[in-house]
């Protein structure tokens, strides 16, 4: 029995050296803070406490409240793992009233949060920078309607970009938006930040498409801005006020977007040129020639296609 003891306690002593090694590592490979990376200071909001983790499950239950610094790490780091947070709490809402319970909650409490999409922007704006509650809206991916006459999708904000396209391009529409991370970005992100991408010749930024939007503001209060009519004159447009301001006025929960026509067929076109000038030229006859039907225009330099060749062992 004391050998089984014994060998028990070195099993536990090894795991915990290897749990105590793996830490290590993880923390040598982990993005400095933002708040010591940009020398921020906390502003004066409470801390999370457990009665506020314990009131979150309530609303939205064990398995979409998570604590442990495991889980929750990857919603503290960005894309490009250059700028880390300090949450302790990440929520996982399905429907706008959860959304609005819980900034209701968080408002009266004074808990800054952070809300998350995809989390693929470039620039550190998807993660917190002290302890935000991070609030993701991965779960909330419901396709609510299509009218496939006018080309309106209404959709909830966690819908993945690629998905979206997929859903439509089945319908004979498109999304006229397209970016390299379709495959992760959600469009309530996109619509927060006014995402241009890759169509933005023919379509314009996303606030052109845009036909209605859903938002909690931080008390809790839902404005239904969620029209889905093309031509609409009527009041003010407050969706624009929402569309790219980042969450920085509410947090958008439902997209309202015109999806133009599939394009019967797509041509492309790769020309050699010596220098910006001639680029300029091309631009320019590029779109005399073709007038409306331009959708993209794209500029690699030998350097970035050398680049990419070699790193990405591209013939």
């Amino acid at each position: 029995m004391s050998i089984m003891f014994r060998k028990l306690g070195i099993l536990i002593k090894s795991i915990e050296k290897n749990n105590i090694r793996e830490k290590v590592r993880c923390a040598s490979t982990l993005p400095q803070l933002s708040s010591e990376k940009y020398n921020i200071k906390r502003k004066q909001f409470s801390n999370v406490e457990s009665t506020d983790v314990n009131y979150f499950k309530r609303i939205l239950g064990e398995e979409r409240v998570l604590t442990e610094e495991t889980d929750v790490m990857p919603y503290n780091i960005d894309w490009i793992k250059n700028c880390r947070g300090q949450s302790s709490v990440v929520l996982k809402p399905k429907s706008t009233e959860e959304v609005s319970n819980i900034l209701k909650y968080c408002n009266e409490r004074r808990l800054a949060v952070c809300p998350q999409g995809g989390n693929t922007g470039l620039v550190g704006g998807s993660v917190p920078v002290f302890d935000e509650i991070i609030i993701n809206f991965t779960l909330m991916n419901k396709v609510i309607s299509l009218d496939e006459i006018s080309g309106a999708l209404i959709c909830e904000s966690g819908c993945i970009l690629e998905n979206l396209d997929n859903y439509v391009r089945d319908r004979n529409l498109i999304m006229p938006l397209d970016l390299g991370a379709k495959g992760t970005c959600q469009i309530g992100g996109n619509a927060s930040t006014n995402a241009g991408g890759l169509r933005l010749l023919r379509y314009g930024n996303l606030h052109g498409s845009i036909l209605g939007i859903e938002a909690v503001k931080a008390d809790g209060t839902v404005i239904d801005c969620l029209k889905a009519l093309k031509k609409d004159n009527t009041g003010y447009h407050l969706k624009h006020l929402f569309i790219g301001s980042e969450g920085t006025l509410g947090v958008i929960t439902k997209v309202a977007v015109h999806c133009p026509a599939l394009p019967k067929a797509v041509t492309l076109g790769f020309f050699g040129v010596e220098n910006f000038e001639n680029i300029l030229q091309l631009y320019r006859s590029a779109k005399t020639s073709l007038g409306e039907i331009l959708s993209a225009f794209e500029m690699a330099d030998f350097e970035a296609i050398n680049t990419t060749v070699k790193n990405l062992k591209l013939p």
